[in-house]
């Protein structure tokens, strides 16, 4: 099909390769639900870092140095709900280094709690 395979947001135009429906999967974050069978597998948790695209070698590398690498990727994140797709790279893994000394069943329920009312209030994603 063509389509690059970097992130949606390094490209220049990335519009053109999305499906009529794409931008509001995205908006709505419907586009996640395919992973709830990673969560059923046991290869995600619905709470955690997000998983790191192949290309991201600095995230990789600062979660691998921070031990965040560790943890179980999630659906959501403590970083998810602190700015989602506005944070840098080095902020994001201050809030999942902040997950992985703070994390427990409540911080859990907080986290999902807040991913709620992002996704329905649609705040917080820039593509």
């Amino acid at each position: 099909m063509g389509t690059p395979t970097v992130a949606t947001h390094m490209l220049s135009d990335s519009l053109k390769y999305l499906t009529p429906v794409g931008p509001f999967l995205r908006k709505s974050s419907l586009d996640e639900l395919p992973q709830l069978w990673s969560i059923f597998i046991g290869d995600m948790s619905f709470v955690g870092p997000r998983p790191a695209l192949f290309n991201q070698d600095d995230l990789i590398a600062l979660r691998t140095q921070y031990g965040v690498d560790m943890l179980l990727p999630g659906l959501t994140g403590w970083a998810q709900v602190n700015g989602r797709d506005e944070l840098s790279i080095s902020i994001k893994v201050q809030y999942d280094v902040e997950y992985l000394k703070k994390q427990s069943f409540w911080f859990d329920m907080y986290i999902l709690g807040l991913t709620f009312l992002k996704v329905v209030r649609g705040s917080g994603v820039s593509h």
